[in-house]
C-alpha cells in the first residue's frame, strides 16, 4: 500500500470497537505467552492464522517468501518483571515510548531494527507478565484509531516520502513522539513520575491529575483489557 494511500484511509478511518475480536485477541495471547519459553520473546508478530513469530524469524521468513507481510495481524510487546507495579499493571502502554512507532512505522512497510514491514497490521498490543504476583495483563488496540489519535502522521512527515529509514530517523522519532503532551497535558515521562508519586508515594494530592492522565489514556488507546491469573489459570476482573 502507498504511503498516501494509507494516509488517507487513516484520516478517514471510523471508530470500530471490534469487541470481540479484540477479546479474542487478548485472551488468545495472555495464555500463549503464560509460558516461561515466552519470556526470551520481546517484540512479537501474530500473523492473521495466530502464529507467532519473534521479529528475528520474522524476518528471515518475508526474506525467504515464507509469509506476507499484509498477513500480519498484530504487533505485541511481551514483557515481564518479578515484582507488581502499578504503573505497569493499569497503563502498559505507557510503559515503553519504542511500540507504538515501531508498530506504525511497519505497518508503513518500513525496516529497521525492531521494525519490519507488516502492512496487513491490525491491532497493537501490551502483555505484561508479573511472576511474582502471578498475573499477566494484557491491553489490544486499533492501531489505526491510536495513530490518529496521536496524530503520527503529521508529526513524522519527512520519514513518510521516503523509501529508507535509519538510526537517526528512528531516534528522531522517538524523541519527538515521547516529548508530546498527549497525556493532560503531560509526556511519556512526566506521566510515569506523576503516576509513581501517586500509586508507589501515596501522593493523594496528584488524584486529579492522575485522573485527567487516565481519562486521556483511555480515550488515546481504547484498549480492550484482560487480566489472566498464572496459578488458576483463569481470566480474572481486570
Amino acid at each position: 500500500m502507498k504511503i498516501d494511500e494509507l494516509l488517507r484511509r487513516l484520516e478517514n478511518v471510523k471508530i470500530d470497537e471490534n469487541i470481540d475480536e479484540k477479546h479474542e485477541i487478548a485472551e488468545y495471547l495472555a495464555q500463549i505467552l503464560s509460558d516461561d519459553d515466552s519470556i526470551y520473546l520481546f517484540y512479537i508478530i501474530m500473523m492473521k492464522d495466530k502464529k507467532i513469530y519473534d521479529i528475528k524469524p520474522y524476518r528471515k521468513l518475508l526474506e525467504s517468501n515464507k509469509v506476507s507481510p499484509n498477513d500480519a495481524y498484530v504487533y505485541v510487546e511481551n514483557t515481564y518483571f518479578l515484582e507488581y507495579d502499578s504503573i505497569r499493571y493499569f497503563y502498559p502502554f505507557l510503559i515503553d515510548r519504542y511500540l507504538l512507532p515501531y508498530a506504525y512505522l511497519s505497518k508503513l512497510g518500513f525496516e529497521y531494527y525492531n521494525i519490519v514491514p507488516a502492512t496487513g497490521l491490525k491491532y497493537v498490543s501490551m502483555v505484561v507478565r508479573f511472576l511474582n504476583a502471578g498475573r499477566v495483563v494484557v491491553e489490544v488496540a486499533d492501531i489505526d484509531n491510536v495513530v490518529i489519535n496521536m496524530n503520527l502522521p503529521r508529526l513524522i512527515p519527512s520519514v513518510l516520502g521516503s523509501k529508507h529509514i535509519d538510526n537517526y530517523t528512528v531516534k528522531e522519532i522517538i524523541s519527538r513522539f515521547s516529548s508530546r503532551k498527549l497525556f493532560g497535558g503531560y509526556n511519556f515521562d512526566e506521566a510515569q513520575k506523576i503516576l509513581d508519586r501517586y500509586y508507589e508515594k501515596h501522593d493523594t494530592s496528584l488524584a486529579k491529575d492522575v485522573e485527567t492522565i487516565r481519562d486521556a489514556y483511555n480515550r488515546i488507546f481504547q484498549p480492550y483489557r484482560v487480566v489472566y491469573d498464572l496459578n488458576t489459570k483463569q481470566f480474572i476482573q481486570a
